[in-house]
């Protein structure tokens, strides 16, 4: 059995992001990025699990650990939409 590109593990997907904060200065991957469209799924994906963890709901992967590394690199947990003037959150 291999794992699928969307299926890898975290610490893999992780140093991913890592290396494309060095690239790209950020860690606002777009989705599907040309270069590794699982990653931006990936991103999309923390932010869901994160707002699950913080809502106390134990099917979330996320954890504190997990948290603490994202928040190293400058993640954004909340992305505004820049069409709205409000600014929507967007998970």
């Amino acid at each position: 059995f291999e794992w699928g590109r969307c299926h890898q593990p975290w610490e893999i997907m992780y140093e991913k992001l890592v290396s494309f904060v060095q690239e790209f200065g950020h860690a606002r991957v777009p989705h599907g990025f040309p270069e590794n469209p699982s990653l931006g799924n990936w991103v999309n994906n923390q932010r869901k699990s994160y707002k699950m963890f913080l809502k106390g709901d134990t099917s979330s992967r996320m954890t504190e650990g997990r948290v603490g590394l994202l928040n190293t690199v400058g993640f954004e947990w909340v992305i505004y939409n820049k069409t709205e003037k409000k600014g929507t959150v967007i998970f």
